[in-house]
């Protein structure tokens, strides 16, 4: 049996050429970190994004509870300078106060003359539920308006 030796020098080259090179792992490097960053990215956005709805949920909750309870009052409770709060707040969360420091949303209910000029328009009035809250440092607004009716659903309430 004949054994071959081979070229040290010959068989270290092969091994050399086998390796990565710094240029192949810098740009490795490089490509991984601009991954990762995207990933974070995308991860942070998504996490603002399901918070911002959360918040336009609860504050269409809000508005549409206030207009529920508008659509309970009789025309003398809606007339009444004062019967009705103009100025509210409400939290975030159900259960929370103002004072456990959560995101509080402050809101205005403004009643007025109903801008038509037809003949009924002194048996209407329009209601206006404006909401505004900060988030992000940004001042997010939304509102709401509806018209009441002298006589309208309020009449027909069964107890």
């Amino acid at each position: 049996m004949k054994t071959r030796t081979e070229n040290p020098k010959k068989a270290f080259r092969q091994r050399a050429g086998a390796a990565f090179s710094l240029v192949e792992l810098t740009v490795a490097v490089g490509v991984s970190g601009v991954m990762f960053l995207s990933l974070y990215a995308g991860m942070s956005s998504g996490f603002a994004v399901a918070q911002l709805a959360r918040e336009n949920l609860r504050a269409g909750q809000i508005l549409q509870e206030r207009m529920e309870t508008i659509r309970l009052y009789t025309w003398e409770q809606i007339n009444t300078p004062g019967f009705i709060p103009t100025n509210f707040t409400d939290s975030f969360h159900f259960a929370s106060t103002q004072s456990s420091g959560g995101l509080i949303y402050t809101g205005t209910v403004t009643i007025a003359a109903a801008p038509i000029t037809e003949p009924y328009s002194s048996d209407l009035r329009q209601v206006t539920v404006e909401l505004q809250w900060e988030s992000a440092h940004v001042l997010r607004k939304r509102e709401m308006t509806t018209f009441v009716s002298q006589y309208g659903l309020q009449n027909y309430i069964y107890y």
